[in-house]
């Protein structure tokens, strides 16, 4: 009989632990939220860092381009150049 009533007991227990209440749900929703928020800006960031670090490398590749298209420099003998 013991048995039983400790079972029943434990039963009961769980069902009330199971049970959230709106209280608890609504802070569960806004812990959620904020975290949602949280990591569409971390996204946002990353997005922005990347257009930035494009940008930069096009700017450099066009930089180096530009000093390919230059003429060569004219190397000078060292004899020359103490005359």
């Amino acid at each position: 009989m013991k048995k039983v009533l400790f079972l029943a007991l434990a039963a009961a227990s769980f069902s009330f632990t199971a049970c959230e209440s709106k209280k608890e749900e609504a802070v569960e929703q806004q812990a959620d939220n904020v975290e949602a928020a949280g990591e569409a800006k971390a996204d946002a960031m990353e997005d922005k860092a990347d257009a930035v670090r494009d940008s930069a490398d096009a700017k450099a590749d066009k930089m180096e381009d530009a000093a390919d298209k230059m003429a060569p420099a004219t190397e000078t003998p060292a004899e020359e150049v103490k005359k």
